[in-house]
């Protein structure tokens, strides 16, 4: 049985991904489940997090986000049976790829599948969905009527993050990078309260949530990164429809949250 795994050049420069044959699992025991997997999202790999958490390896196995179904299950697993449709996020550890047919996890790294949920559409947005629910619930306690300011909320992320957002009954502002991107958050239900077209870069974001807060600001910012220094010190990749984090600190409500994907923000 073959899995998929990448390997670093020694200047880390250079990236090669290679099938390896695996050795047979081993037997099934304690909390872990045996998975047939069906299907695997494939998301970028951390090389820096890998450096910094010292887990570099020679091989290092690639596809993390799983759908599948349970073969077989350890003495002490309670959550899962035999046949169970399952999804999950295998942990940075794991020795197994999740691009090969069956894999070795265990049972806390796993949930029940919806029923209508499609292999494929699990596996490719169980990584945003967990990205989204923690940034809402857990690092910014939304709760009903707090007005929520989603950076991209056509991409992935921003997507899933709409919708969550509206389940607990807040009020949600958006922005988007396009006019395809502003016309398929216009037609989302329940409505956004509004959508602020950058790509053309005229628009003030700032501006345009104080106007609809009434001047309060906005209780939660969830970004798409940002720019931290002026036009002349920013790489040019950044300069792209980014606003400044001056900006996002001055739409921020008095107690307000912002969680943000930028790694140097100060």
């Amino acid at each position: 049985m073959k899995g998929l795994y990448f390997q670093q050049s020694s200047t880390n420069e250079e990236i090669t991904f290679v099938f390896q044959e695996r050795e047979n699992l081993p037997v099934t025991e304690d909390n872990y489940v045996k998975l047939q997997v069906k299907a695997c999202g494939l998301s970028q790999i951390n090389t820096k997090l890998l450096a910094e958490m010292k887990m570099e390896k020679d091989f290092f196995p690639v596809g993390r986000e799983i759908a599948g179904i349970v073969l077989d299950v350890g003495s002490k697993v309670s959550f899962f049976q035999p046949d169970d449709e399952v999804v999950g996020i295998l942990p940075l550890d794991s020795e197994d790829p999740g691009l090969c047919e069956v894999v070795r996890v265990h049972e806390h790294y796993l949930v029940h599948k919806p029923e209508k949920v499609t292999w494929t559409e699990a596996a490719g947005t169980i990584r945003d969905g967990v990205r989204a629910y923690t940034a809402l619930h857990y690092l910014s306690r939304l709760s009903p009527g707090k007005s929520v300011l989603i950076m991209d909320g056509a991409s992935a992320l921003g997507t899933i993050a709409i919708q969550l957002a509206h389940h607990r009954g807040a009020k949600v502002i958006s922005t988007a990078c396009s006019l395809e991107d502003k016309q398929y958050l216009e037609r989302l239900r329940p409505a956004i309260a509004r959508v602020i077209d950058i790509s053309n870069g005229k628009a003030h974001v700032a501006e345009s949530c104080l106007e609809e807060t009434g001047g309060l600001g906005v209780d939660i910012v969830l970004d798409a990164g940002v720019r931290l220094f002026g036009k002349d010190d920013e790489p040019a990749v950044k300069l792209q429809l980014l606003p400044h984090k001056h900006d996002i600190i001055t739409l921020l409500g008095v107690g307000g949250h912002w969680v943000t994907t930028e790694e140097n923000l100060q």
